[in-house]
Protein backbone atom coordinates (compact mmCIF):
# COMPACT_ATOMS: atom_id res chain seq x y z
CA UNK A 1 0.00 0.00 0.00
CA UNK A 2 1.29 3.48 -0.48
CA UNK A 3 2.74 5.42 2.49
CA UNK A 4 3.83 8.93 2.89
CA UNK A 5 7.55 10.50 3.55
CA UNK A 6 7.80 14.03 4.26
CA UNK A 7 9.86 16.97 3.31
CA UNK A 8 13.01 17.64 5.82
CA UNK A 9 12.70 19.64 7.53
CA UNK A 10 9.67 21.24 6.77
CA UNK A 11 6.17 20.48 5.51
CA UNK A 12 3.33 21.65 4.89
CA UNK A 13 0.95 23.51 6.57
CA UNK A 14 -1.08 20.80 6.72
CA UNK A 15 -4.80 20.43 8.55
CA UNK A 16 -4.46 18.39 11.61
CA UNK A 17 -7.42 16.44 13.13
CA UNK A 18 -6.28 16.71 16.46
CA UNK A 19 -4.14 20.53 16.55
CA UNK A 20 -5.49 22.19 13.50
CA UNK A 21 -3.32 24.59 10.85
CA UNK A 22 -0.10 22.52 12.18
CA UNK A 23 3.43 23.26 10.16
CA UNK A 24 5.15 20.27 10.41
CA UNK A 25 8.85 20.19 11.26
CA UNK A 26 10.47 16.67 10.53
CA UNK A 27 14.08 16.25 12.39
CA UNK A 28 14.73 13.53 9.96
CA UNK A 29 16.19 12.81 6.52
CA UNK A 30 13.82 13.42 4.11
CA UNK A 31 13.96 10.18 1.98
CA UNK A 32 12.97 7.44 4.64
CA UNK A 33 12.57 6.91 8.24
CA UNK A 34 14.26 6.90 11.35
CA UNK A 35 12.30 5.01 14.13
CA UNK A 36 12.60 3.55 17.37
CA UNK A 37 9.18 1.75 16.70
CA UNK A 38 8.12 -0.13 13.68
CA UNK A 39 4.16 0.37 13.82
CA UNK A 40 2.10 -1.55 11.53
CA UNK A 41 -0.02 1.03 10.67
CA UNK A 42 2.43 4.07 9.98
CA UNK A 43 1.51 5.99 7.65
CA UNK A 44 5.13 6.41 6.90
CA UNK A 45 5.50 3.02 5.83
CA UNK A 46 7.92 -0.54 7.59
CA UNK A 47 10.91 0.63 8.70
CA UNK A 48 12.98 -2.01 6.50
CA UNK A 49 11.34 -0.02 3.55
CA UNK A 50 12.11 3.08 4.45
CA UNK A 51 15.77 3.17 5.02
CA UNK A 52 17.20 6.72 4.25
CA UNK A 53 20.30 7.62 2.80
CA UNK A 54 20.57 11.35 3.69
CA UNK A 55 21.67 12.72 6.85
CA UNK A 56 19.09 14.11 9.94
CA UNK A 57 18.92 18.08 9.08
CA UNK A 58 21.08 19.72 11.45
CA UNK A 59 20.52 22.74 13.72
CA UNK A 60 21.00 25.48 11.43
CA UNK A 61 19.05 23.85 8.71
CA UNK A 62 16.53 23.12 10.57
CA UNK A 63 16.46 27.21 12.18
CA UNK A 64 16.85 28.70 8.29
CA UNK A 65 14.10 26.77 6.84
CA UNK A 66 11.77 27.36 10.14
CA UNK A 67 12.28 30.84 9.88
CA UNK A 68 12.05 31.83 5.67
CA UNK A 69 8.85 30.00 6.13
CA UNK A 70 7.66 31.17 8.81
CA UNK A 71 8.15 34.68 7.34
CA UNK A 72 6.52 33.69 4.39
CA UNK A 73 3.31 32.48 6.48
CA UNK A 74 3.45 36.08 8.21
CA UNK A 75 3.05 37.56 4.96
CA UNK A 76 0.95 35.12 3.03
CA UNK A 77 -0.94 33.06 5.05
CA UNK A 78 -2.08 30.86 7.07
CA UNK A 79 -1.30 31.20 10.39
CA UNK A 80 -0.59 28.40 12.15
CA UNK A 81 -2.18 26.78 15.20
CA UNK A 82 0.51 25.07 15.82
CA UNK A 83 4.19 24.28 15.00
CA UNK A 84 4.66 20.31 15.39
CA UNK A 85 6.89 18.06 15.48
CA UNK A 86 6.69 15.12 13.37
CA UNK A 87 7.62 13.34 9.89
CA UNK A 88 9.77 10.29 8.84
CA UNK A 89 9.91 8.56 12.29
CA UNK A 90 11.03 9.59 16.33
CA UNK A 91 11.79 13.39 16.28
CA UNK A 92 13.78 13.24 19.58
CA UNK A 93 16.14 10.77 18.47
CA UNK A 94 17.87 14.03 16.54
CA UNK A 95 20.69 14.49 18.61
CA UNK A 96 19.97 18.67 18.30
CA UNK A 97 16.46 17.85 19.35
CA UNK A 98 17.02 20.16 22.40
CA UNK A 99 18.59 22.79 21.01
CA UNK A 100 16.26 23.00 17.95
CA UNK A 101 13.13 23.61 20.39
CA UNK A 102 14.39 26.07 22.01
CA UNK A 103 15.20 27.73 18.38
CA UNK A 104 11.42 27.21 17.82
CA UNK A 105 10.30 28.31 20.43
CA UNK A 106 12.15 31.92 20.13
CA UNK A 107 11.21 31.59 16.15
CA UNK A 108 6.85 31.29 17.39
CA UNK A 109 7.51 33.69 19.59
CA UNK A 110 9.21 36.40 17.25
CA UNK A 111 6.53 35.64 14.57
CA UNK A 112 3.19 33.32 15.69
CA UNK A 113 3.53 33.94 19.74
CA UNK A 114 0.13 32.67 19.78
CA UNK A 115 0.99 29.56 17.98
CA UNK A 116 1.71 26.01 20.13
CA UNK A 117 4.58 24.02 20.04
CA UNK A 118 3.30 20.34 19.59
CA UNK A 119 5.80 17.02 19.58
CA UNK A 120 4.41 13.49 18.19
CA UNK A 121 6.67 11.18 20.30
CA UNK A 122 6.35 7.30 20.78
CA UNK A 123 7.86 7.77 24.47
CA UNK A 124 10.85 5.76 23.88
CA UNK A 125 13.10 8.91 24.74
CA UNK A 126 11.65 10.49 27.88
CA UNK A 127 13.97 8.69 30.18
CA UNK A 128 16.86 11.37 28.42
CA UNK A 129 17.23 14.49 30.87
CA UNK A 130 17.92 16.80 27.93
CA UNK A 131 14.75 14.99 25.91
CA UNK A 132 12.50 15.41 28.89
CA UNK A 133 13.68 18.83 29.80
CA UNK A 134 13.44 20.32 26.48
CA UNK A 135 9.50 18.29 26.20
CA UNK A 136 8.59 19.99 29.62
CA UNK A 137 9.09 23.51 27.71
CA UNK A 138 6.50 22.59 24.92
CA UNK A 139 3.24 23.40 24.89
CA UNK A 140 1.89 19.85 23.78
CA UNK A 141 4.07 17.36 24.82
CA UNK A 142 2.30 14.19 23.58
CA UNK A 143 3.56 10.85 23.97
CA UNK A 144 2.26 7.27 22.53
CA UNK A 145 0.94 4.88 24.94
CA UNK A 146 -1.25 2.32 22.56
CA UNK A 147 -1.75 -0.07 25.43
CA UNK A 148 -0.19 -1.54 28.22
CA UNK A 149 -0.30 -5.55 26.71
CA UNK A 150 3.53 -6.37 26.05
CA UNK A 151 2.43 -8.78 23.55
CA UNK A 152 0.28 -6.37 21.45
CA UNK A 153 3.46 -3.68 22.17
CA UNK A 154 5.66 -6.85 20.26
CA UNK A 155 3.30 -7.34 17.67
CA UNK A 156 1.97 -3.72 16.47
CA UNK A 157 4.25 -1.28 17.72
CA UNK A 158 7.33 -3.27 17.37
CA UNK A 159 9.86 -1.40 19.77
CA UNK A 160 13.47 -1.35 17.79
CA UNK A 161 15.75 -2.34 21.09
CA UNK A 162 14.67 -3.20 24.79
CA UNK A 163 11.13 -1.70 25.46
CA UNK A 164 9.22 -2.11 29.08
CA UNK A 165 6.03 -0.21 29.26
CA UNK A 166 6.07 0.11 33.24
CA UNK A 167 9.23 2.07 32.76
CA UNK A 168 7.34 4.14 30.18
CA UNK A 169 4.54 4.49 32.33
CA UNK A 170 7.05 5.60 35.09
CA UNK A 171 8.27 8.15 32.91
CA UNK A 172 5.17 9.78 31.83
CA UNK A 173 3.74 10.18 35.35
CA UNK A 174 7.35 11.83 35.98
CA UNK A 175 6.11 14.95 33.79
CA UNK A 176 3.52 15.71 36.69
CA UNK A 177 0.84 16.08 34.57
CA UNK A 178 2.54 18.28 31.93
CA UNK A 179 1.89 15.44 29.29
CA UNK A 180 -0.51 14.52 26.22
CA UNK A 181 -1.45 11.23 25.68
CA UNK A 182 -2.21 9.60 22.54
CA UNK A 183 -3.46 6.47 21.67
CA UNK A 184 -4.31 4.29 18.22
CA UNK A 185 -7.09 2.03 18.82
CA UNK A 186 -7.91 0.27 15.46
CA UNK A 187 -9.13 -3.44 14.70
CA UNK A 188 -8.21 -6.01 12.28
CA UNK A 189 -5.72 -8.88 12.34
CA UNK A 190 -2.18 -9.56 11.43
CA UNK A 191 -0.74 -12.17 9.71
CA UNK A 192 2.99 -13.35 11.07
CA UNK A 193 4.63 -15.59 9.23
CA UNK A 194 1.77 -18.76 9.73
CA UNK A 195 0.51 -16.63 12.68
CA UNK A 196 -2.39 -14.58 12.86
CA UNK A 197 -2.79 -11.79 15.80
CA UNK A 198 -5.82 -10.34 16.52
CA UNK A 199 -4.02 -6.53 16.48
CA UNK A 200 -7.39 -4.88 17.72
CA UNK A 201 -6.82 -3.40 21.14
CA UNK A 202 -10.76 -1.83 21.72
CA UNK A 203 -11.85 -4.62 23.58
CA UNK A 204 -11.93 -4.11 27.62
CA UNK A 205 -8.87 -6.69 27.72
CA UNK A 206 -7.05 -3.81 26.82
CA UNK A 207 -8.98 -0.39 27.24
CA UNK A 208 -9.34 -1.73 31.26
CA UNK A 209 -5.63 -1.71 32.03
CA UNK A 210 -5.23 1.00 29.83
CA UNK A 211 -7.47 3.45 31.84
CA UNK A 212 -5.67 2.36 34.79
CA UNK A 213 -1.96 3.35 33.32
CA UNK A 214 -4.00 6.63 32.21
CA UNK A 215 -5.32 7.78 35.63
CA UNK A 216 -1.58 6.77 36.94
CA UNK A 217 -0.22 9.20 34.60
CA UNK A 218 -2.52 11.91 35.35
CA UNK A 219 -2.10 13.48 31.71
CA UNK A 220 -3.51 17.14 30.74
CA UNK A 221 -5.34 15.06 27.82
CA UNK A 222 -5.76 12.55 26.31
CA UNK A 223 -6.17 11.73 22.57
CA UNK A 224 -7.54 8.52 20.94
CA UNK A 225 -7.93 7.90 17.15
CA UNK A 226 -7.87 5.74 14.39
CA UNK A 227 -6.49 4.66 11.35
CA UNK A 228 -7.12 7.64 8.75
CA UNK A 229 -4.28 7.38 5.95
CA UNK A 230 -3.71 4.00 4.08
CA UNK A 231 -0.94 1.71 6.05
CA UNK A 232 1.46 -0.58 5.04
CA UNK A 233 -0.01 -3.63 6.56
CA UNK A 234 -3.02 -5.36 4.79
CA UNK A 235 -5.49 -6.36 7.39
CA UNK A 236 -5.83 -3.65 9.96
CA UNK A 237 -9.24 -1.95 10.28
CA UNK A 238 -10.44 1.71 11.43
CA UNK A 239 -12.10 1.42 15.08
CA UNK A 240 -15.61 2.30 15.15
CA UNK A 241 -16.85 5.28 15.95
CA UNK A 242 -18.64 4.08 18.42
CA UNK A 243 -15.71 2.01 19.88
CA UNK A 244 -13.72 5.78 20.47
CA UNK A 245 -16.84 7.47 21.29
CA UNK A 246 -17.67 4.70 24.58
CA UNK A 247 -13.39 5.03 25.69
CA UNK A 248 -13.22 9.00 25.57
CA UNK A 249 -16.26 9.19 27.74
CA UNK A 250 -14.67 6.71 29.88
CA UNK A 251 -11.63 8.67 30.31
CA UNK A 252 -13.42 11.97 30.43
CA UNK A 253 -15.64 10.25 33.66
CA UNK A 254 -12.12 10.06 35.06
CA UNK A 255 -12.00 13.79 35.11
CA UNK A 256 -9.41 14.05 32.28
CA UNK A 257 -10.29 15.86 29.13
CA UNK A 258 -10.52 13.41 25.96
CA UNK A 259 -10.83 13.41 22.04
CA UNK A 260 -11.38 11.42 19.84
CA UNK A 261 -10.44 11.65 15.94
CA UNK A 262 -12.11 9.27 13.48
Amino acid sequence: MSTVIYSSPIFGPVHSRRLGVSLGINLLPADGKVCTFDCVYCECGLNRERRPTLPMPTREEVREALEQRLKDMKQNGPAPDVLTFAGNGEPTVNPHFPEIIDDTIKLRNKYFPKAKVSVLSNATQVHRPAVREALLKTDNNIQKLDTVNSLYIKKVDQPCGAYDVNTVIEGLKAFHGHVIIQTMFMRGSLRVGEETFAADNTGEEYVGPWMEAVKEIAPQQVMIYTIDREVPTEGLLKATHEQLDAIRDRVIATGIPCTASY
